[in-house]
């Protein structure tokens, strides 16, 4: 992955760009082995789940695999939009890896903890151990003395004194026996009371004493990072009186880094002290398209207390570098030619995949999707191949060969924000005519922007574009390689962001093909997806 500052050369390695795992990838959670720092992020309702990423030198991260990669593991069916995997924790101990999570089912909140575990962080994982009496969100694990503990958050016992005012508990894991075990304890109710949602907690132990490391203020523009510590595991925890150590809620709306929080903290071989943890790039006005990213700043301890980005107080565009070897991967290709037998790592689909519904193999080279009668606006798994837009500015492309057979069947390109906020640039039939249509959802009411019949060139095939300079969203199209006409200029690109659609996920692009309602036995191939930013 990319991250050199720009007016720098490989030679000069001082300064890092923020964020360092960009486009959707919420609720960080890291653990070092050795020399190896892995981490791990939410997915909600995509799958695979719970992208697992490797590092050196907590500045470049490759993605190695996804935790929860197979239907046993992660049953989506039916689940909402931003509901599903909320924030992952990774630990390792005695040679496993342990990720624990929550899935939360449904609108009304249903949620079951459940933990996986790996020899190879690369997988494969095991099958979820499901924690039934475990309650809450943002499950955690620690090690201690030859013991396990889990914690989240719950409402607490005695009731909420305020609105969204939680607790997080605490409780020993058996790991033989796979449950939980003796009784819960009450950790933590809250840092400053007039903040809310107290979760996504982490335990240290650190010069013997004990952290906690939570998030409070919701995950909006109030979101922050407090702290507490105690001599016994159990407590009690003292708050630290600088809480909280991190939070971006008083720069405003339009700062260039918004809603920081929900950390993990990590020590490096060199004894140097980092956090990750979420925040938004706003652009275009208070609009965030990319969702939660994963940021990296650095921590110093003063006085038994950590003290996060010393002198600056805050995450930034450009940071120093960790006391670490500079270590790069390969980066991605910018054009997937569907030349493997599996898709990479990099693609999503929504909810579990359900039938055979997409072969790299059919067609050698190509992506095929066979329609389905599932469409993106219904709560279900349609035919649908994407990744994350990862910058502000950005081209993307594809060839589709596809012959639709009515006027139900569709197939082109989307930019997905939810069900009921997305773009749909397809080709389809009208009076018996191909006809190339931007339709725009909004608040699930469906507007067709543009519509224009075409003939597919002398190799069948239509080329599809969508180039975005900020918040304005450019659609295109092509019989010929490269003559390119446009369809729709200057789309409001605000439609893909979490400020109008609401939720916590973030913008999706991918290759989409329905029946819209009927069983068809039509398919659409994509020769290829290139995706390219441009800022």
């Amino acid at each position: 992955m990319h991250n050199r500052p720009q007016g720098t050369s490989p030679g000069e390695t001082t300064l890092f760009r923020n964020p360092v795992i960009p486009g959707f990838n919420a609720d960080p959670s890291v653990c070092r082995v050795g020399d190896d720092y892995y981490l791990v992020t939410s997915t909600f309702e995509y799958f695979p789940g719970v992208p697992i990423y490797h590092s050196k030198d907590l500045v470049y991260w490759r993605q190695i695999g996804n935790v929860l990669d197979r239907p046993s593991q992660l049953d989506l069916d039916g689940t909402p939009c931003s509901k599903g995997i909320y924030a992952a924790t990774i630990r390792y101990h005695e040679g496993t890896f342990y990720m624990i999570t929550t899935f939360v089912e449904s609108v009304t909140g249903a949620r079951r903890n459940f933990y996986v575990t790996a020899a190879d962080p690369a997988g494969p994982w095991s099958d979820p151990v499901w924690l039934p009496e475990a309650p809450g969100i943002d499950s955690s694990l620690f090690f201690d003395d030859g013991k396990c503990y889990v914690m989240a958050n719950r409402q607490p016992p005695a009731g909420q004194q305020y609105p969204k005012h939680m607790e997080i508990w605490m409780q020993e894991l058996d790991l033989k026996e796979q449950r939980l075990t003796g009784p819960k304890f009450s950790l933590w109710d809250g840092a400053m009371k007039f903040i809310h949602a107290q979760e996504g907690p982490h335990l240290y132990k650190i010069d013997g004493w004990y952290y906690l490391l939570i998030a409070e203020g919701g995950t909006g523009h109030t979101h922050s990072v407090t702290i507490a510590r105690s001599e016994s595991i159990t407590g009690p925890y003292e708050g630290c009186k600088m809480n909280p150590i991190l939070t971006h809620r008083h720069l405003g709306h339009r700062h260039p880094i918004t809603n920081v929080g929900h950390a993990d903290l990590v020590e490096t071989q060199n004894g140097e002290w980092w956090m990750v943890c979420l925040g938004s790039r706003p652009y275009g006005g208070p609009y965030r398209n990319l969702g939660r990213e994963t940021f990296l700043v650095p921590v110093a301890w003063e006085e038994g207390w950590p003290v996060v980005n010393p002198g600056v107080g805050k995450v930034e565009l450009l940071e120093r570098r960790p006391n670490l070897p500079e270590h790069r991967f390969p980066s991605l290709p910018a054009c997937e030619h569907f030349d493997s037998e599996r898709l990479g790592h990099q693609w999503l689909f929504i909810r579990t995949p359900r039938g055979e519904f997409w072969s790299l193999t059919e067609r050698p080279g190509h992506l095929r999707l066979r329609l389905k009668p599932e469409s993106l606006a219904d709560t279900a798994n349609p035919a649908f191949v994407g990744r994350r837009q990862e910058h502000m500015a950005f081209a993307a492309r594809t060839a589709l060969d596809f012959t639709p057979q009515s006027e139900r069947e569709t197939a082109g390109l989307v930019l997905l924000q939810s069900t009921d906020f997305h773009y749909r640039f397809e080709l389809t039939l009208r009076d018996g005519v191909q006809v190339l249509r931007l339709t725009e959802r909004r608040a699930a009411v469906d507007t067709v922007l543009a519509e224009h019949a075409v003939e597919p060139g002398r190799q069948r095939r239509l080329y599809l574009k969508v180039e975005a300079i900020g918040q304005s969203y450019g659609f295109y199209y092509a019989v010929e390689p490269e003559a390119w006409i446009p369809l729709f200029e200057q789309a409001d690109g605000t439609l893909l962001s979490t400020d109008v659609a609401g939720g916590f996920t973030a913008a999706i692009l991918g290759m989409y093909a329905s029946g819209n309602g009927e069983a068809s036995g039509s398919y659409a191939d994509f020769d290829y997806f290139e995706y390219q930013p441009l800022d």
